[in-house]
């Protein structure tokens, strides 16, 4: 590119980029771009050495199966027909091993759980150096390091969670505990639920029953005293035998005496002997009374989760990346040394 200025002398040529010189340049100032380059690529790699490291573990989970939930997963179904029978849900609601999932993803993901889990944790005791404010900006580093991700139905993703740690085999176990204790809080919430649910079933199934019992005893008592007056009317009527055709069953309790006094004796006998009569639905709930009084039997360690992907110690280090920086700074020497050699060029009137 060259300019020609009017005027001036037809040899001189102004703003004129000469290749070959800036390359002759830099070979001659080669030793300060490959030295710098090198020196920059050494420190790096020296910083790798003193730079705190960041190991993660990953882990992919689904919902479990019937028999990872133990005695939960009948309690809960043997409340659920009770709701059934009593038409008080309906029937399409998720299956006990989706709630149990769903209090699982909640607790895996919920910021309390976290906290709690690095508090009872060596790793975060190991790390604390007596000062508050220096110990809850460390903590909350710790909680930032468990990342959940949700999962995609539409797109066949799982639910997943990563734990970032100083080194691979901690990494490793840290997640492991971790999915273990928001199982373990998962499981403890649930079997709450289930035994309040089972409190309240009771005291319902207690007023029904109770219901059931006053209803058959109002209708006892009822017949009782119709028997009672129809046999006063016969013993003043003095009858002593039926005198009607009509069976016992259908006649009215107005013309009951008409049956006789030894007949109404009879059957106010026999009334008081069987007593209250009552329905097979009363005897069901009799049958069911009498299991939730012995309550719920709680397992306090079931599994709310299944593994799609177990924890594993990683291989590949997240930071620092030796590799990237060596690269990086090297040619962040390099470019620097190429500023030194033209800085130091020869300078031509």
């Amino acid at each position: 590119m060259k300019q020609n200025v009017p005027g001036s002398n037809p040899g001189m040529v102004d703003n004129e980029l000469d290749i070959r010189g800036l390359f002759r340049t830099l070979w001659q100032g080669k030793l300060w771009i490959v030295g710098l380059a090198v020196l920059f690529a050494a420190i790096a790699f020296i910083y790798t050495f003193f730079a705190k490291q960041e190991w993660s573990a990953n882990a992919i989970t689904d919902r479990p199966t019937v028999n990872m939930m133990g005695g939960y997963y009948s309690q809960q179904q043997f409340l659920r027909n009770l709701d059934a029978k009593a038409n008080m849900v309906s029937v399409d609601q998720p299956s006990v091993m989706d709630e149990a999932y769903k209090e699982f993803i909640m607790q895996l993901s919920a910021y309390d759980t976290r906290r709690d889990f690095w508090l009872q944790t060596d790793y975060y005791k190991q790390r604390q150096v007596g000062n508050s404010k220096i110990d809850a900006a460390l903590l909350d580093e710790l909680v930032d390091n468990i990342q959940f991700s949700a999962g995609d139905a539409t797109r066949n993703i799982s639910d997943s969670v990563k734990l970032i740690a100083e080194t691979a085999a901690d990494a490793n176990n840290l997640l492991r505990q971790y999915v273990a204790f928001a199982s373990q809080r998962a499981a403890s919430h649930l079997n709450e639920e289930l035994t309040g649910a089972w409190a309240a079933r009771t005291i319902q199934m207690k007023a029904q029953v109770k219901r059931q019992e006053a209803v058959a005893q109002s209708i006892f008592d009822r017949k009782v005293h119709s028997v009672e007056q129809a046999l006063k009317i016969a013993q003043q009527q003095n009858i002593a035998k039926s005198e009607t055709e009509v069976p016992a069953d259908e006649l009215p309790d107005s013309e009951m005496f008409m049956l006789g006094r030894p007949m109404l004796q009879a059957r106010l006998e026999s009334l008081q002997a069987v007593g209250p009569s009552y329905s097979i639905d009363y005897d069901q709930n009799r049958a069911m009374l009498s299991t939730l009084n012995v309550g719920p039997t709680l397992d306090a360690r079931f599994q709310t989760y299944r593994y799609l992907r177990t924890p594993e110690e990683p291989v590949k280090r997240d930071s620092p990346r030796r590799a990237f920086l060596m690269i990086m700074w090297g040619m962040v020497g390099a470019l620097i040394g190429a500023g030194v050699a033209l800085a130091r060029r020869p300078k031509y009137l």
